[in-house]
């Protein structure tokens, strides 16, 4: 399983020591040591859970997940406090603010990824509600309609989450294993190729608009989502 996690920590060392642990145990992982930074990362792109320790030098951690949680965009977005507090009303404050878990310091890193991948595995694949609009590229969740300006673009059900998940993470490369989990969900039985099918018929729909160049193939890493002509690097000998 392979997923983006946002640590959000002021201990340099800690920070460290998550991070080091996380990149062995396969997760990207971005980190930052306040919430003014976080703000700066999710609003280029949304990570797949966000490690938010409770004790933060400009905003405590359980303040920024109130934030988080009001917000449309970022409201799904799955949150395990990190926290020294032990104190049983600290755990309940924690879960009613919305975090998804709780784990106290000091941790073990093996721990700390099992409490990641039980909340990620609870946590499917989610479409948020709010309308993508890209150049002239308009993205409805509410009623599964995409459209470039006036021209409506028929899409299947799993090229639309793709086209979500790419427009909402864009000028970032994705593996072919990274897309089949934030698209098809960790259970799925389908393999890496299936990402092929579903990125040709995505380009297919995206060519009726002249766009379906949108869609980069990077050489040897996967795909990113990027409306920069000038940042295209396409792979002469893909298989698509």
């Amino acid at each position: 399983m392979i997923a983006t996690i946002l640590i959000v920590e002021d201990e340099a060392a800690i920070q460290e020591l998550i991070g080091y642990n996380l990149q062995r145990a396969g997760y990207e992982c971005l980190c930052v040591h306040d919430t003014e930074q976080a703000k700066i990362i999710l609003n280029d792109a949304l990570p797949d859970l966000i490690l938010l320790d409770w004790m933060l030098p400009n905003m405590s951690g359980a303040e920024f997940a109130r934030i988080l949680r009001r917000n449309e965009r970022t409201r799904l977005i799955p949150i395990i406090m990190l926290t020294a507090r032990t104190e049983e009303a600290d755990k309940v404050t924690a879960l009613e603010i919305g975090a998804d878990d709780y784990i106290t310091k000091p941790f073990s890193p093996r721990e700390l990824i099992a409490r990641i991948q039980a909340v990620l595995r609870r946590s499917p694949p989610q479409v948020a509600e709010e309308v993508i609009e890209i150049d002239e590229l308009k993205l409805n969740p509410a009623d599964h309609r995409v459209s470039y300006g006036d021209t409506a673009i028929k899409l299947g059900p799993i090229e639309f989450r793709l086209l979500h998940f790419m427009m909402t993470h864009t000028e970032r490369v994705y593996s072919r294993s990274q897309l089949l989990f934030q698209v098809w969900g960790d259970d799925t039985i389908a393999d890496e190729r299936t990402v092929d099918v579903h990125i040709r018929r995505l380009r297919k729909a995206l060519e009726l608009v002249g766009k379906d160049n949108w869609i980069n193939t990077v050489r040897g890493a996967g795909y990113r989502f990027s409306a920069n002509i000038s940042s295209f690097v396409k792979d002469s000998n893909a298989d698509i």
